[in-house]
């Protein structure tokens, strides 16, 4: 069950001279429930290859499956599917169209078929779930802040009730603390409803601490598969792709270097600290 990648290939202009691969023979399998990270340098095919998990894109070889389906199979119905997994953009404003936010919100529960009063049910709850103000539902879109407008497109998606939720750098533009609030609303979704997660991400520390699992992508292949402490323990390797560590990793390993008896494998600031701590009380009893 949840989504499998098999061997999938996607290639720009395939057949002509810019024939150009996007994304290069890649398998995984993320089982419902999990919270996963995507991470990969810039052109390493991320946002190529989410946009296969409901149907954006068809694979140049490959398949896709839902719950043990091909989505590109006979008779599978796409539309149905994008109820299911529900695909946030990166800079998810520009999903924004409608005159008013409440009304953006009911635009996807509309086009499952739902009623008037089942759309503005859903949409009022899916608003509250992201924190946007009531006093915002009535005003247009386009007048919200920054950290606003990701809400009202993020609530546009929840509004469909997706089982899985695929975030496209949802938070790229956005200063520390509307980062902080976006991503802890999501990871409340996620324990509350059990819903599955893929969140694409360039911030080691956002993936640190939300992500139970991350995917590395490099030059189009998936190059790592792993918890944050296996892959950021490869923090050489991932240098040499244009990518790092959290921070924090690296303080750890110093700290090791210089004679501290630290387990370095820490990934977040949290880890670090309960480290330090118990180094603390092995020396002083």
């Amino acid at each position: 069950m949840g989504i499998r990648v098999e061997h999938l290939n996607h290639i720009y202009g395939a057949g002509t001279a810019f024939e150009q691969y996007a994304v290069r023979d890649v398998s995984f399998e993320i089982s419902p429930g999990e919270f996963v990270g995507l991470m990969g340098h810039t052109g390493s095919g991320k946002s190529t290859l989410v946009q296969h998990l409901n149907g954006l894109l068809k694979p140049t070889s490959g398949r896709v499956l839902y719950d043990e389906e091909d989505i590109h199979g006979p008779g599978y119905s796409l539309r149905k599917l994008r109820g299911k997994v529900g695909l946030v953009f990166q800079y998810p404003e520009h999903q924004l169209f409608e005159t008013d936010v409440f009304t953006d919100v009911c635009f996807g529960p509309k086009n499952l078929g739902l009623t008037p009063e089942e759309c503005k049910g859903r949409a009022r709850e899916a608003l509250a779930n992201v924190g946007l103000p009531e006093k915002l539902w009535d005003e247009s879109p386009f007048e919200l802040s920054g950290g606003e407008k990701r809400r009202a497109a993020i609530a546009g998606v929840l509004a469909m009730e997706p089982e899985v939720l695929v975030l496209d750098e949802p938070t790229a533009g956005l200063d520390p603390k509307g980062r902080e609030e976006i991503l802890d609303k999501i990871k409340e979704l996620h324990e509350a409803r059990h819903m599955t997660v893929l969140l694409v991400s360039h911030s080691m520390e956002d993936l640190a601490i939300y992500t139970d699992r991350i995917l590395v992508m490099n030059q189009g292949g998936l190059a790592y598969d792993g918890t944050p402490r296996e892959v950021f323990g490869h923090y050489e390797a991932l240098e040499k792709m244009g990518l790092s560590a959290p921070q924090i990793t690296y303080v750890a390993h110093k700290l090791k270097v210089l004679g501290v008896p630290i387990n370095a494998d820490v990934t977040t600031v949290a880890e670090a600290t309960e480290e330090i701590l118990q180094v603390w009380r092995r020396i002083h009893g």
